[in-house]
This record gives C-alpha cells, sequence and structure tokens, in this order.
C-alpha cells in the first residue's frame, strides 16, 4: 500500500456511511435517547425457592423482539453503566432471541469468573457464536477444557514465544514502511487490519499471504462474516442475513485451514499450526484435524481482531497526546532499529501503560457471556439452571468508584502509588479471568508492541484533524465507523 487513490477513498468511504447500522441510521441516536429514559414493565426471572432468602432477579423485556439491542450496539460498556446505576448489579434483560441475566460490577465479574462451584459453564458462548467457532478453547468447560488448554500452552511457552517474534517483526516492519505519508485519506484500522492477518498467517500458520492479496482479503472478510454473526436477530440461514453470512464466513475458514493442516503434518516447523500437529500433553494425546481446525480458527480469530482493535486504539491516544507519543518514542529511540526480542520489548515500559489505559478504554471483548449449569445465587438473586448469564469486564472499566475521570486518557492511573487497576481483582479485566484467562495474552501484548515500535522509529502520528475522535461500532469487537484516519508523517 503505497498510494491511495481518491476515488477508492470516497468509494470506502460511501460505504461505510451508507451500509445501515443502528449507528449510522439517521434518527437512530433519538431513539435511543428516548430508549435510555423508558421505564418498561418490570418482569420476574423466576421465583426463588421458598426459604432460601434469596430475591428473584427483575428486570424488563425492551422493545418487541430485538429488546435493549439498540441501546447495547451504540453504547456497549456505557448502557451496562446506565443499567448498574439503575437497577444494581444483577438485571434481567428478556428478549425472543437472547434472554439473559445481566451481571454487573466487579464482585459479579468475580463470582463468575472464580466460578469456584462450577456454577457457570461457557455453553453460553454456544448460543451466541456456536455454529461459527465450535469448539473453539473459550466455549469448552471443566475438565475437557483444560486437557485441551494443556496441549495448546505448547504453543505458547516462552521460547516459542521468542521464535514467533522474529516473524511478527519481520512481516510488520515491512509493510509499515510500505504504508502511505502525509495523506489524511490513510485509514489506519483496515491497513492494520491487514497486517495483523499477515502477522497471524506466518506466525501461527507457516505461511506468508503478502504476495495474495485476494486471499487476504477472503479470509479478512470470513472472519468478519464470523464474528458480527453473533449479534444476529434473525438467528437462522436466511440469505442474506447475518446468521447466514456468518456461515457462509465459517465454510471458507475451514476450507483454508483443512488445506493447511494436511500440508503442515507432513513437516516440521515453529509456526503455531505445526507445532498443534505434532504436540502432546505428557500423557500422549494430540489432537485430531477438527480439534486443530477449530482452534486455529478461533485463536486466528482472537490474535488478529483483538490485536487489531488494540492497536488502532493505542495508535488514536498516541496521535491525540502527542506527549505520550514522545515518552514512547524516546525508548523505542534508546532500543533502536536493530531484531527485537522478548527481552528488548519488555523495556518498552511506556507502550505498556499506554496499551493498559487503551485497552480500559475501549476493551475488545467487552463482555463475556455463561450458562448456568444449576440452580445457584449470584449476590444473593436466584439464578434457576440454564439461565444466560452476560457479565460486563468492561464496565468495570469506567466505574468512577475505581478510576479517577474513567473516561479520561492517563495511562499514569496504572503506576504506584495509584495502581488504580488494583482497588479490585476485576477493576481491569480486559483478558477475561479464571480458568479462562486469555491463553495468547503475553503473544498479543508483544505483538502490538513490536508493530508500534517499528511505527514509532519511522513515523510521527497525528490525527486526520484536530479534535478528531472516532465513532465506535460496538456490534461485535469495537472498530471505527470510519476506519480511523491518521497521518503518518516521516521521521
Amino acid at each position: 500500500m503505497t498510494t491511495i487513490s481518491t476515488p477508492h477513498y470516497l468509494l470506502d468511504q460511501a460505504k461505510r456511511r451508507l451500509t445501515p447500522t443502528v449507528n449510522n441510521i439517521p434518527g437512530m441516536g433519538m431513539i435511543e435517547k428516548r430508549l435510555m429514559g423508558m421505564n418498561w414493565k418490570t418482569k420476574i426471572l423466576a421465583e426463588p425457592p421458598p426459604g432460601s432468602g434469596l430475591k428473584p432477579v427483575l428486570g424488563d423485556s425492551g422493545l418487541p423482539i430485538i429488546g435493549h439491542s439498540i441501546e447495547m450496539f451504540r453504547e456497549g460498556p456505557e448502557y451496562a453503566l446506565h443499567l448498574y446505576r439503575k437497577y444494581g448489579p444483577v438485571f434481567f434483560a428478556d428478549s425472543s432471541i437472547l434472554p439473559s441475566v445481566v451481571a454487573l460490577g466487579p464482585d459479579a465479574t468475580q463470582t463468575i469468573f472464580a466460578n469456584k462451584a462450577k456454577d457457570y459453564s461457557t455453553k453460553g458462548w454456544i448460543k451466541a457464536i456456536g455454529p461459527f467457532f465450535p469448539r473453539g478453547l473459550m466455549l469448552l468447560d471443566f475438565d475437557e477444557h483444560l486437557a485441551h488448554k494443556r496441549i495448546m500452552q505448547g504453543a505458547f511457552t516462552r521460547p516459542r514465544i521468542a521464535s514467533y517474534v522474529e516473524d511478527m517483526d519481520r512481516v510488520a516492519t515491512s509493510i509499515v514502511e510500505s504504508w502511505p505519508t502525509d495523506d489524511a485519506r490513510f485509514l489506519f484500522y483496515p491497513a492494520v487490519k491487514e497486517l495483523t492477518l499477515d502477522v497471524a498467517s506466518v506466525v501461527f500458520m507457516g505461511q506468508d499471504l503478502r504476495a495474495d492479496r485476494k486471499l487476504v482479503a477472503a479470509v479478512n472478510h470470513a472472519f468478519e462474516q464470523t464474528i458480527r454473526a453473533g449479534t444476529a436477530t434473525i438467528r437462522t440461514s436466511v440469505p442474506p442475513f447475518k446468521w447466514w453470512r456468518g456461515l457462509q464466513g465459517r465454510k471458507v475458514l475451514e476450507e483454508y485451514f483443512y488445506a493447511r493442516v494436511a500440508e503442515r503434518r507432513k513437516v516440521e516447523g515453529t509456526d503455531m499450526l505445526t507445532v498443534l500437529c505434532h504436540t502432546a500433553d505428557d500423557d500422549g494425546n494430540t489432537f485430531t484435524d477438527e480439534d486443530i481446525v477449530n482452534h486455529m480458527i478461533f485463536l486466528m480469530m482472537a490474535a488478529h481482531d483483538t490485536t487489531t482493535s488494540t492497536l488502532t486504539t493505542m495508535v488514536y491516544q498516541l496521535a491525540a497526546h502527542p506527549q505520550w507519543q514522545e515518552r514512547a518514542r524516546d525508548e523505542s529511540d534508546r532500543l533502536g532499529d536493530g531484531p527485537l526480542d522478548i527481552e528488548s520489548l519488555e523495556k518498552l515500559e511506556t507502550l505498556d501503560l499506554v496499551m493498559d489505559e487503551s485497552l480500559r478504554l475501549v476493551t475488545p471483548l467487552p463482555l463475556n457471556v455463561r450458562e448456568t449449569v444449576r440452580d445457584t445465587d449470584l449476590l444473593g438473586h436466584y439464578l434457576p439452571a440454564g439461565t444466560l448469564v452476560t457479565t460486563w469486564p468492561s464496565m468495570n472499566h469506567l466505574l468512577p468508584e475505581l478510576y479517577t475521570n474513567p473516561n479520561e486518557f492517563d495511562p499514569e492511573r496504572f503506576v504506584e502509588p495509584r495502581a488504580e487497576h488494583k482497588r479490585h481483582r476485576y477493576a481491569w479485566a480486559p483478558f477475561g479471568g479464571g480458568a479462562h484467562k486469555c491463553i495468547g495474552m503475553v503473544y498479543g501484548r508483544l505483538e502490538v508492541k513490536t508493530v508500534l515500535h517499528r511505527l514509532l522509529r519511522s513515523y510521527r502520528l497525528e490525527l486526520a484533524h484536530p479534535g478528531y475522535r472516532p465513532r465506535w461500532d460496538r456490534t461485535g469487537m469495537p472498530f471505527p465507523m470510519d476506519g480511523m484516519p491518521i497521518v503518518l508523517r516521516r521521521l
């Protein structure tokens, strides 16, 4: 990507503005404001057993069929914060699509993530995204989850990750250097989305896709279809609706990954797919082809899309706060242009602070879904077996009880003695928690720092115009609706 044509840019912007969503349909903001002020008829999830001393979970249905989808998809964690302030930590959001109990606040998050009595199953995710990411690690439970995680951890040891850093640095450096300079039409989000897929393809798959942009576009589009399908209102395979598009995307991904597994079974290599093809646990258990395809699709989605989201937020914040950009660049300058390794990346402490604050403000996976295995209580409220439960760690990140001026960008809040993220075990939880805490957390942080180190060594990051602020689409992992224009000035 060395130049950007005006016709292509204008067509791209037109598509972004004219593709109807709850975020850009005219008048939707007024509708949302009115919905936020509504007092709906109260409903009870279920009556507690006599003598239990538990309280019933109260809530409402919102609009017919779609429930509170408009408010949630437009506001994300801000809507969850509205519910928390109005109803408390436990709320029943009834709907004909995915009725669920909304569990809010750090105490509810801790109860569900710690899951000490194993009352909460990840089967809740199956109802939301199961057809698109079947048997991904996040969708497995208890002993089976632990068994699969033990095998997969062979691909995430420190020596393995050290070998990945070399590849991610090589790919990221070449792509970052090709980006156009001094051009306000440059959209960072789609550019970095291609970059992270290129990195993931080399590191995870042992395949360099940079020469095949058509395949990159197809795989990127397939991932986007599968991720967005989980928020579908019409949850059946009827073209051209979201659910159907998600299933079509899944077919594209399966075709691509099964072909790669067949290749990598026959060779040795350091890429993650080859490692999984040949890795066994201490008892000799290995993965089937189906296991590997399911795990690789899920891992690629997680590494690709969450990293894209994090990088996009960080680049915006660095451009909007030049003092933090210069502070981070000073550390990168001391590191220089030599080959990167884990030890050198760990020295970029300012980028760690900026990353932590960016993840707090725009959390790539804002909510988590569980299902109750048996009748249980949540903070003194009765939940019957089979109840879908949605918890919002991203809402905790906005609580003024935990964070000073929570809507402000302030990375110093993570530094002692403030350490605001330590005020509660789940005050800051962008990577989840408990047994299902993100297995690729260390890998993802290193990739983000690699890309930003190379960016800061080559460019000064500037907003497309003074005062620019992105509008986030929250119908899946948050992304900037306009693609986020960023100007790169060659140093």
